[in-house]
């Protein structure tokens, strides 16, 4: 009976390192999580921004590339696509643009989390009302 004395401590062990395990792994998958969540809301906010400056004729400043990248940089994102020429035509026209956003996760080091979103504008639907 005396062989088996300690073991306990042991077993306590092992479950407690792998309990750990589990929580590193957990909050990793949340922080993947969380910043692909972040990147999308930057996309969707860099397309929404980037569609009406495809419209020549509605007086935007900037050009929708440029509208794009200001919206994804606020929203902490980097802009590496933006499918979003400008037309002076009252077609209607999609834009479509991915960012990416830099993740630090927790014993992986840092990595890149994109999101892709698109937006759809109408130019003849500001003179609708």
């Amino acid at each position: 009976m005396n062989g088996d004395r300690g073991s306990v401590s042991v077993l306590g062990l092992v479950v407690g390192v792998g309990a750990l395990v589990v929580a590193l792994l957990i909050a990793a998958t949340g922080q993947v999580v969380a910043a692909r969540t972040r990147a999308d809301l930057a996309a969707d906010a860099a397309a929404l921004a980037a569609a009406p400056a495809t419209f020549r004729s509605f007086g935007g400043s900037g050009s929708p590339w440029a509208e794009a990248d200001r919206a994804a940089s606020v929203n902490g994102a980097r802009l590496t696509s933006c499918d979003c020429r400008a037309d002076s035509s009252y077609a209607e026209r999609v834009v479509v643009v991915e960012v990416a956003i830099e993740v630090d996760i927790l014993g992986v080091g840092t990595r890149q989390v994109r999101g892709t979103a698109a937006a759809e504008f109408t130019p003849l639907d500001l003179f609708d009302r």
